[in-house]
């Protein structure tokens, strides 16, 4: 049996995350690539430049945990306006509906996911 998703809602929670993301990327001083812009200003707490050095290694790690989250939002939606939303990207089986309503960016069944892990 083949589950009927709702695009319409998956598309809608995919573009709120996606704006989401776009403005935590602008909060931390991020472009949607990632790169820090060069604005980030880290004030005069910092006591030397070991500190600055952690604090700028902590917010690149976050901006590329936001630049995955953007790119899979992105495919996602992209998947919705070609019409192959909702199919797993490994066996092409249909996603289930469950998971898809949990993780609207999922690209694999559960199947072929815990496959990979």
């Amino acid at each position: 049996m083949t589950e009927t998703i709702d695009t319409a809602a998956a598309e809608k929670l995919l573009i709120e995350e996606r704006d989401s993301v776009l403005r935590q990327l602008e909060e931390i001083g991020a472009d949607e690539s990632g790169q820090l812009n060069g604005t980030v200003d880290y004030g005069d707490a910092f006591a030397d430049a070991g500190a600055v050095t952690a604090e700028r290694t902590e917010v690149l790690r976050l901006a590329n945990a936001l630049k995955v989250r953007l790119e899979r939002a992105n495919v996602a939606l992209g998947k919705i306006a070609a019409g192959n939303y909702g199919i797993c990207e490994t066996c092409g089986a249909q996603i289930g509906l469950d998971r898809i309503e949990y993780l609207p960016a999922v690209r694999r069944c559960i199947r072929c996911k815990q496959a990979a892990s």
